[in-house]
């Protein structure tokens, strides 16, 4: 080995560069940032050819003085930090003093800045660090060309323009979404791509995310002590494919954290499909103290003191606002999963307990339990909704065999269409669509409904609840005996404890054939042989322990999937009604436990554009 030496400065900022200047997005980062930092209150960004060629920033900021361009440009030079005090505790974009002497040294870069009361502004080289006097008004205008022009085997692993300019755009959408209030402009080969005055938060949001997402996004508000989170989450109706609209911020910065992602997704859990991903915007505030940014240059990671509490923090703000049912949160009605049935919905609002997200008053960490609705809720969770017996019966038949559908008396509906009395949130029942849809009307027009997408949500929310005391038991009058494999039949009497705590009595009536004595009373009308196998699967695949605690609630949607109404299930008019009331007071309703949407409006606008009514 030849003898240990110092490295030149300029082959240090080189290797450096191999962490901070990745691609031309990472320019456009670094020299956002700085200029966000500035304080500017308008910042124009030209590129050309996917920033490769060129990438031009222009900010109308503080600005550096004249004795200072040249420090700039050194490694490990900042105005943002002078102590570890500050470094614990930073809060601008930047502070490590990297960027600058980096893309300098892979790039053709000059600096032309003018500081405040300075006569002209002054410009630097960043090769030969001359400087000469320039024009501009105020601010500072950075820009960086050629990328890798010296060092070309780091050029070769840059991608086509199309790319790196969606690098670049991806970069700038991330700046502009967490600092509303800046003015910022995209320019691309010549041509205006975003132009972006300063507003709300929810104006940019638009702007950059698309109006569809609002329309089909929640508004986050929470604050709890030194943490507070804000922001836009997409209801599970407006899923993804892919991960390319998920934005959250730590203190204005973006972060791609592990921790934050799981507490997310974690508040999806019950309303969206496992291959689909959400859409957000997000913004926590947090102490400075609270969170470590100096994880690597990129600034992209971070590390929180109290990863736990940010955890559940941001969790059950989100499980809060998700957990409301469009519905009930536009009439403001309170949403409780136990809510027994009503006779009609003016009753039915007026009995139901504030248990729900929308009329109680509860802490971040007060998530209710199920316990804390008392033994009235759970006895009127465990009465069926459906008549199943009386629904049942042969419809009458007209002469000539053709079917004749029950005579049904004046409901709801009719007086709400001669326009009398007013209509709860998903109206009232008109009839059933194939057996499959119930078609009803509010006071906006048209809602259709998955009749058994909506039971299905109903009945896993009742069964959580329900699962956390002792479950209703339904004893059956004949038991329903089955022929089972070997393996069904071990885990049976292995899992004899397990089952009898959900509220099945399971026992051998045979070599190789089970016999239900009991389920639970929410699943009294369920195919009782069909969930017995698969039940008796889950617990074969899993440990009975694993299926109680972290698969409970896999484990229950099962249950609700095989207990809820199936289609070309004949519903009587005040059956219907019933689930719509339900649905009502039922977190959650919007989706089935599957993410699948459970109702849909129709207005009446929408209904007379396409009949071109008016026209």
């Amino acid at each position: 080995m030849s003898r240990i030496h110092r490295l030149p400065d300029l082959l240090v900022n080189q290797i450096a560069a191999g962490e901070v200047v990745e691609r031309p997005a990472s320019v456009l980062k670094e020299v956002l940032e700085n200029a966000v930092d500035a304080g500017s209150r308008a910042i124009e960004v030209q590129l050309e050819q996917g920033g490769v060629r060129r990438i031009r920033v222009a900010d109308d900021g503080c600005g550096i003085e004249r004795d200072e361009l040249a420090l700039a440009l050194e490694r490990h030079a900042t105005s943002k930090i002078a102590s570890l005090d500050d470094l614990e505790r930073v809060g601008t974009m930047g502070f490590r003093g990297e960027a600058l002497a980096a893309i300098a040294a892979v790039a053709r870069t000059t600096i032309t800045s003018r500081a405040e009361g300075a006569s002209h502004a002054w410009r630097i080289d960043g090769g030969d660090r001359s400087l000469s006097p320039a024009a501009l008004n105020h601010g500072t205008v950075v820009e960086v060309a050629d990328l890798y022009f010296n060092t070309p085997a780091r050029r070769k692993f840059l991608k086509t323009e199309a790319t790196e300019y969606a690098h670049c755009d991806d970069m700038f959408r991330r700046v502009a979404l967490a600092r509303p209030d800046i003015g910022l402009q995209l320019a691309h080969n010549g041509r205006v791509i975003h132009r972006l005055p300063p507003g709300s938060a929810a104006a940019r949001v638009a702007a950059l995310m698309g109006d569809d997402f609002v329309q089909q996004a929640r508004e986050v508000q929470a604050a709890g002590g030194a943490l507070r989170v804000s922001g836009f989450v997409s209801l599970p109706a407006y899923s993804r494919a892919s991960r390319d609209a998920q934005y959250f911020f730590v203190n204005g910065r973006f972060v791609r954290d592990k921790l934050l992602t799981h507490a997310v997704r974690e508040a999806y859990a019950d309303i969206l499909h496992g291959s689909r991903h959400p859409a957000y915007a997000l913004f926590l505030e947090i102490d400075p103290a609270g969170v470590d940014v100096n994880v690597h240059p990129a600034k992209i990671e971070v590390r929180f003191r109290e990863a736990r509490a940010v955890h559940q923090f941001v969790y059950h703000a989100l499980k809060r606002v998700l957990a409301e049912s469009g519905a009930g949160r536009e009439s403001g009605t309170p949403q409780t999963a136990d809510s027994g049935l009503a006779a009609n919905w003016a009753a039915s609002a007026a009995a139901s307990p504030p248990g729900g997200a929308a009329g109680a008053q509860r802490g971040l960490h007060g998530w209710p339990q199920a316990a804390q609705q008392g033994r009235l809720a759970m006895e009127a969770a465990s009465r069926s909704y459906f008549d199943f017996a009386a629904s049942a019966r042969p419809p009458a038949m007209e002469p000539g065999g053709q079917t004749r559908a029950p005579a049904t008396p004046p409901g709801p509906a009719d007086s709400l269409a001669a326009g009398g009395g007013s209509a709860p949130p998903l109206g009232f029942a008109l009839g059933q669509l194939h057996g499959i849809y119930i078609l009803a009307q509010n006071a906006n027009g048209l809602v259709l409904v998955d009749m058994h997408a909506a039971h299905e949500r109903i009945l896993y929310e009742k069964l959580k609840t329900v699962l956390d005391g002792r479950p209703s038991i339904q004893r059956l009058l004949i038991p329903a005996v089955f022929s089972v494999s070997a393996k069904d039949m071990a885990a049976a009497e292995e899992c004899a404890e397990v089952l009898e705590g959900m509220g099945f009595d399971v026992g051998a009536a045979g070599p190789q054939e089970l016999a239900v004595r009991s389920v639970p009373a929410l699943l009294a009308s369920a195919p009782v042989a069909e969930l017995m196998r698969q039940l008796l699967q889950e617990l074969r695949d899993y440990p009975a322990t694993e299926v109680v605690t972290a698969r409970r609630n896999e484990l229950l949607a099962t249950m609700a999937c095989h207990g809820a109404v199936r289609a070309n299930r004949q519903l009587t008019i005040p059956e219907m009604n019933a689930l719509l009331r339900d649905m009502e007071a039922t977190e959650r309703a919007d989706q089935c436990n599957h993410g699948r949407p459970t109702w849909t409006q129709f207005s009446m606008a929408e209904l007379d554009r396409f009949f071109m009514r008016g026209q």
